[in-house]
């Protein structure tokens, strides 16, 4: 693997997009450099594919694992002839994980390059993902400051006296570490992360590679009296389970100390500890209620902010998601793209299939000859379904009652951009998209069909690709797809043959 690295890294990024080879980039200042090099050559952002670990030859190849690897130091930052505003942007958004970053980032200083100073905007569509990375990248930097803990060791000559794990979603480990030594003063520490660690002696910060596997690496002798006190101060009469998950999000207890004991204090309030009885409703939010337009209209925003939707309460996914995630696009693009559900770093981000399956899906558009911010794209379910194994939220499939409560905002989407061609990915999608009344993904699949009043092309869904257990049938799977959205490029523009 070494010479298939060596090809893959800067300087060589030119000679690799002219090989039809990816471009290598693990942290922003790789990025940097590569994208100087294809600037200059003039090269346009569909023709570079971006990787984030060496060895992965095609796009295809362990996209779906976006939590990054163990990586070989990066070079120091240099200036970038852009903005300051523009350069922070970049810098922030580069430690999402996702790596379809480095190619939304390219796309952007390509973009600016060539004049459109709007995709800084929020509104502009490359320019919204841009800032809902950074948005989702401060929001963990805010986290780990709240979350980190620190254990005690016992003294031992060259050793950190306090130690801690965590487990970051975003690479901000190299951001946090200066509010620790300033808060820390002299007393030196180690914060440990699966993919690195950060080291302060007391006068200066120091990166290492992975030095532990989890919390439980770690002794702390006071840890005993920290548990005992904290049992003491709790107080089961006033004990609301669903506002204490919401107060910590559930990814944050395994790693904190009291998260060994809060579920047997739980389980000895259920069993009669409580004093004084206290209903489990007390507390808890009562939503929205989503009112519905005159006319039959659907569901239409109020107030400021997300409006409507980011209270919705029509079924109880809003529980565990982080948000609801809207469609993306112009509103009235006259191709709309469904799927089925945010996922894990949609559910982060706020936008529709910034993931693997967006990776994917961006280079299926591509190779059809469509262009992303040319499509209105969205989901049948607007939050994301989750069920926890490890330290990771997988997807789970959302049940026909969750379909059924979200189908008047994918109505309400419809009716407002009235698009030509509706393209169904995945089976969940065209079930919102035509009812009880239509097809199977088997019987319809890539075969346009005429309901009320537009086409209707039914496709894989781009994670179906991801699941595929070869090379062979991946890409077969991804040239249907292919074929399919270049179906719907022909029905767009009136060929119905």
């Amino acid at each position: 693997m070494a010479g298939a690295a060596n090809k893959l890294t800067p300087p060589d990024a030119v000679a690799a997009v002219s090989a039809g080879q990816p471009v290598l980039a693990q942290c922003f200042e790789q990025w940097r450099d590569a994208a100087r090099q294809l600037l200059a050559h003039d090269i346009a952002p569909h023709a570079v594919q971006w990787i984030s670990r060496p060895g992965d030859g095609d796009l295809l190849a362990g996209i779906d694992d976006a939590v990054a690897r163990p990586r070989a130091p990066c070079p120091a930052a240099g200036a970038m002839q852009l903005p300051r505003r523009l350069v922070d942007l970049l810098q922030t958004a580069a430690r999402f994980r996702a790596d379809a970053r480095w190619a939304l980032l390219y796309r952007v200083v390509w973009r600016w390059r060539r004049g459109e100073r709007d995709v800084m905007s929020a509104a502009d569509p490359d320019g919204a993902r841009l800032h809902a990375m950074v948005k989702a990248v401060q929001r963990e930097q805010h986290d780990m400051h709240a979350y980190v803990r620190f254990r005690e060791r016992p003294e031992a000559a060259g050793a950190p006296r306090f130690v801690a794990w965590y487990e970051p979603v975003h690479d901000v480990l190299a951001q946090v570490a200066p509010h620790f030594a300033a808060r820390m003063g002299g007393a030196t520490w180690m914060i440990a992360t699966p993919e690195a660690t950060v080291l302060w002696d007391g006068a200066a910060l120091h990166s290492l590679p992975p030095r532990m596997r989890g919390a439980a690496d770690v002794d702390d002798a006071g840890e005993a009296l920290w548990l005992t006190y904290y049992r003491s101060i709790f107080n089961p009469a006033r004990l609301n389970r669903r506002l204490l998950h919401s107060h910590i999000p559930a990814r944050f207890w395994k790693n904190l100390p009291e998260g060994a004991v809060v579920p047997a204090m739980l389980a000895q309030a259920a069993a009669g500890a409580r004093r004084t009885g206290q209903a489990p409703g007390v507390a808890e939010r009562a939503g929205s209620v989503v009112r519905i337009a005159a006319g039959g209209a659907g569901p239409r925003r109020d107030g400021d902010g997300d409006g409507a939707l980011a209270q919705c309460r029509r079924c109880e996914l809003w529980r565990h998601a982080t948000q609801a995630v809207d469609g993306a696009g112009p509103a009235t693009a006259p191709i709309m793209l469904v799927g089925e559900q945010p996922g894990d770093q949609e559910d982060l981000a706020g936008l529709p299939f910034v993931g693997p399956a967006g990776a994917v899906l961006e280079r299926a558009l591509a190779l059809a000859g469509l262009a992303r911010d040319a499509v209105y794209i969205t989901n049948a379910v607007k939050h994301f379904k989750w069920e926890p194994r490890g330290k990771r939220r997988l997807h789970k499939t959302p049940a026909q009652q969750e379909v059924d409560a979200c189908r008047v905002w994918l109505e309400r989407e419809i009716e407002r951009g009235q698009p030509a061609v509706v393209v169904a990915l995945g089976a969940t999608a065209l079930k919102a998209v035509l009812g009880d009344a239509g097809a199977t993904l088997k019987q319809a699949l890539g075969r346009p069909l005429r309901h009320q009043g537009r086409w209707v092309l039914a496709l894989y869904h781009p994670s179906y690709v991801l699941r595929l257990p070869d090379a062979a049938a991946r890409q077969q799977a991804l040239d249907v797809i292919v074929a399919g959205l270049a179906r719907a490029r022909q029905l767009r523009d009136g060929r119905d043959g």
